[in-house]
């Protein structure tokens, strides 16, 4: 271990000063060990550089094992939010061809009713006509079928009509749940990459 002073300099110093060449030299061996222990002392409390370079390597290779499962997690959250997507869009279709096809059926449905009560109609149209070959009595009797006619006529289409608005309404709710949803889907990619 090197000394930062020179010893024989410090024994020539105590021999000026009264000391005799014994005692100058136990002195500076005494204060050479003290020297000594103190480094030791210190030492023991301070990291060589090659023990900072290996702790250094043992940080880098944990943060590179952390950063590759970071990058493996995300590529399976992406891919996990990529099936969901997938699957929403799937049950979105089947719900479009499930309203389609309630629109279909509840029109054609419409359209058979309303072939009826033109029938119907038709029917009342030719009896009123022979109504009018009849009695008074009869007429009223005729006015009061045909004002019944007519009012069920008007209750069927203001059920159509609305009938037709809540399926408007169904369609818009559906729409605007998907729209949500795949809103939501793109900010959650958005929250990942940020």
């Amino acid at each position: 271990r090197m000394l930062f002073f020179d010893t024989h300099a410090l024994v020539c110093l105590l021999e000026q000063n009264g000391f005799t060449t014994r005692q100058s030299e136990v002195i500076v061996f005494a204060l050479v060990k003290i020297m000594n222990t103190n480094l030791d002392v210190i030492y023991k409390d301070m990291v060589t550089k090659v023990q900072q370079e290996i702790a250094f390597q043992q940080v880098m290779s944990h943060i590179s094992g952390v950063k590759k499962d970071m990058i493996i997690l995300e590529k399976s959250e992406f891919s996990a939010l990529c099936s969901e997507n997938e699957k929403i869009k799937l049950e979105l279709q089947q719900i479009k061809k499930q309203l389609m096809d309630e629109i279909t059926k509840v029109r054609a449905d419409n359209k058979l009713n309303l072939n009826l009560e033109k029938s119907r109609v038709k029917e009342l149209v030719s009896f009123l006509y022979f109504l009018l070959e009849t009695p008074h009595h009869w007429r009223a009797q005729q006015d009061r079928a045909l004002t019944q006619t007519d009012r069920k006529i008007d209750t069927e289409v203001s059920d159509l009509k609305t009938m037709l608005e809540s399926h408007k309404l169904d369609n818009i709710k559906y729409l605007a749940g998907s729209i949500f949803t795949c809103l939501t889907v793109a900010l959650g990619f958005y929250r990942l990459w940020i």
